[in-house]
């Protein structure tokens, strides 16, 4: 087996150098194409529309023997969930690079992400007849901005017009080419180098001519060891370097049992055997994506780690994510039902699916993305993998009551397949809130929210929560005082406030002398303080921090009741904010933005003119990361995912906390919160 992941930025050419790979192993007909959403792997109605990929694709083929499991990615930062998700489930990354487009930033950074966790990895240079296509330019600047390791395969042979005909393997000799044996003396070095086979390095060196087989072996332990990355150069229109492709993935790019298994624990956290990719071991399985099919329901792509999976057996279903994320912990007993093999959005029943395979398995109805699959009677977990925290707040309104019938469990569903969103009500606004990686992303799952669940939404909006304190201290008097035949209303209370620290809440105390205000009813002041403090005196802004003391009062013995001292609480603080007058508070949040040394500049500049605050830096040389600390209003973080991936040419993140309010300007006063 094989399970390779195709990564790269968008538009380099991922998925059709997949079409183009299904085709020359006789799993499709004809290779479609991304223009006209004709392709295999890109099956969503989203992305035959926007002619780009948007979520994982997975087609299992089988060369020379070999099941080879090809998951296409999509390549723009919003959709990372689905790259985390093609690269748990892969053994092995393919870096698809166009030679028109060159090596960017990003592409360099997801490198250096896969190499931090020792991710086998090689370099295809895809779209070679394309108009100012620069193969040898390319292949350099893989070399160059890549590291070590990463070394040219192949040479391209050219027509006299100039076009590509066809490949050289620099793994053969070439006497009379002086460029081609340089590159084959690197090449061979950097195999025999990285492989550590001392006994072929001495042969290489004594003169000897090394044979391709032994080559190709010490190639694929170097890819496997992560420490070799070869350079290959494939035209996947006109099929120059496809069956390469091929006859590299399966004789020089690692195995399941190569990679490993990742750490599992006991569903209470307790510690379990460490795993290993045995097919009569332990069944353990993770949910890598989940999809809703419209004849299926939903649809589970499963990594399978070690033990095997059969049709119609017993597993339980263990979840974790936590509910900050929208994904409590479960744990639940299911029975698998059909084992398939996918192609796409096709599905080919098979009849188990072992240790190191990749399958789908319909209708598990509480499985959601990242859980894990295992024996009810030994029940493991594997840990979450990284994931983005989503920044992008998106507020929207169901259009009509049928439409807010439905949208409470199409979130729900959209929640559970794409571990990326998290839904949520704003308590401060009570506005619905679906926090996105970016506005693609969120684009994306408004389209579904229409097209798959049949849900119309009016995207509004998003309101930031402003408040108000006193603007300085104030006394008095709430008074209650209606007669209208039978029992009476009667309540009057003196109350004395001052604004309090900032964070410091609402407090309240008595100190009411002589019984003027009966004890019983000190709380039903309270209480009717604290009910108007959150609703607030004017445009529904709360009052926060603020000290309330009632000093006096007045009651009646038949009049005066809890009621009316609530209410007579209430307007004494819309008297003492109509004496005192009131200051707005905005809310300001606590950033790190992490982005490469070179952007710091670029960040810090848009970071000033959204009124931040930067209150430090931290440089982390090894990785060129630095951190960038600042306090920043949240208002000015609305549209920030987007703003940082624009300065940081997509290679910037940041997280936020809340850290309090502070008086807002003039501007954002005058509009209503």
């Amino acid at each position: 087996m094989r399970n390779v992941a195709l990564v790269g930025r968008s538009g380099a050419g991922k998925t059709t150098l997949a079409e183009a790979l299904l085709v020359a192993t006789g799993a499709l007909p004809r290779a479609g194409r991304v223009e006209d959403g004709t392709t295999c792997l890109d099956s969503d109605e989203v992305e035959a529309r926007q002619q780009r990929s948007v979520t994982l694709g997975v087609a299992t083929v089988e060369h020379a023997g070999t099941r080879i499991t090809l998951l296409d990615t999509p390549g723009s930062p919003d959709f990372v969930g689905e790259l985390r998700a093609g690269l748990r489930a892969a053994d092995a990354a393919l870096f698809v690079v166009s030679a028109a487009g060159g090596v960017d930033a990003a592409t360099v950074q997801l490198w250096e992400e896969c190499a931090a966790v020792g991710m086998p990895r090689a370099v295809v240079v895809t779209q070679l007849d394309r108009p100012r296509a620069d193969v040898e330019e390319t292949v350099r600047l893989c070399r160059q901005e890549l590291g070590a390791g990463v070394a040219p395969l192949h040479l391209v042979s050219r027509s006299p017009d100039g076009a590509v005909t066809g490949l050289v393997s620099l793994l053969e000799p070439h006497g009379e080419d002086a460029e081609a044996d340089r590159l084959r003396a690197e090449l061979i070095e950097g195999v025999i180098g990285e492989s550590e086979d001392e006994t072929l390095m001495d042969r290489y060196l004594a003169g000897e001519e090394v044979p391709v087989t032994d080559l190709v072996s010490d190639l694929e332990t170097a890819v496997a060891r992560g420490s070799f990355h070869p350079v290959l150069c494939v035209a996947p229109l006109t099929g120059v370097g496809v069956t390469e492709l091929l006859d590299l993935l399966v004789s020089a790019f690692p195995c399941p049992c190569e990679h490993g298994c990742p750490p599992v624990t006991r569903p209470d956290g307790s510690p379990a055997p460490a795993l290993s990719c045995d097919p009569h071991g332990p069944l353990v399985a993770e949910v890598v994506k989940t999809t809703t099919d419209p004849y299926l329901g939903r649809v589970s792509l499963l990594r399978v780690f070690s033990g095997t999976l059969t049709p119609d057996t017993p597993v339980h279903v263990s979840g974790h994510g936590g509910a900050d994320r929208g994904h409590p912990d479960h744990d639940a007993d299911e029975r698998i039902g059909a084992v398939s093999s996918p192609l796409g959005a096709a599905l080919r029943p098979v009849a188990s699916a072992p240790a190191g395979d990749v399958c789908a398995v319909a209708r598990l109805t509480s499985a959601e993305t990242g859980d894990t699959l295992s024996s009810p009677g030994d029940p493991r977990l594997v840990p979450p993998w990284d994931l983005p925290v989503p920044q992008h707040p998106v507020a929207v309104e169901a259009t009509s009551r049928a439409d807010e019938d439905r949208l409470g469990p199409a979130l729900t569903r959209l929640a559970a397949e794409d571990p990326t969103l998290r839904v949520e009500r704003s308590r401060q606004t009570g506005q619905l809130l679906l926090w996105c990686v970016g506005e693609a992303h969120g684009e994306v799952l408004l389209e579904r929210l229409r097209t798959r669940h049949g849900v119309a939404v009016t995207v509004v909006p998003v309101r930031v929560p402003m408040v108000e304190t006193l603007a300085g201290p104030a006394r008095a008097t709430g008074r209650l005082v209606k007669q209208s035949g039978g029992h009476g209303q009667y309540a009057v209370v003196v109350v004395e406030a001052e604004p309090g620290e900032p964070g410091s809440g609402i407090s309240f105390e008595q100190r009411v002398v002589g019984g003027a205000v009966p004890t019983q009813y000190h709380g039903s002041v309270e209480k009717g303080i604290r009910a108007q403090c959150a609703k607030g005196v004017e445009a529904d802004r709360p009052l926060v921090d603020v000290r309330f003391v009632l000093v006096d009062g007045k009651a009646h013995s038949v009049d005066s009741s809890d009621a009316a001292f609530q209410s007579a609480g209430a307007l004494a603080v819309r008297e003492l904010a109509a004496a005192a007058g009131t200051r707005v508070l905005e809310p300001w949040c606590e950033v790190e933005v992490v982005v490469p040394g070179e952007h710091v500049g670029a960040v810090m500049s848009d970071l000033s003119a959204r009124r931040a605050r930067v209150t430090g830096t931290d440089a982390d040389p090894l990785r060129d990361r630095t951190t960038v600390r600042a306090e920043v209003p949240e208002i000015e973080l609305l549209g920030y995912a987007g703003a940082l991936r624009s300065v940081s040419h997509g290679t910037g993140s940041f997280g936020r906390r809340p850290l309090g309010h502070e008086p807002a300007p003039a501007s954002l006063v005058a509009v209503p919160a």
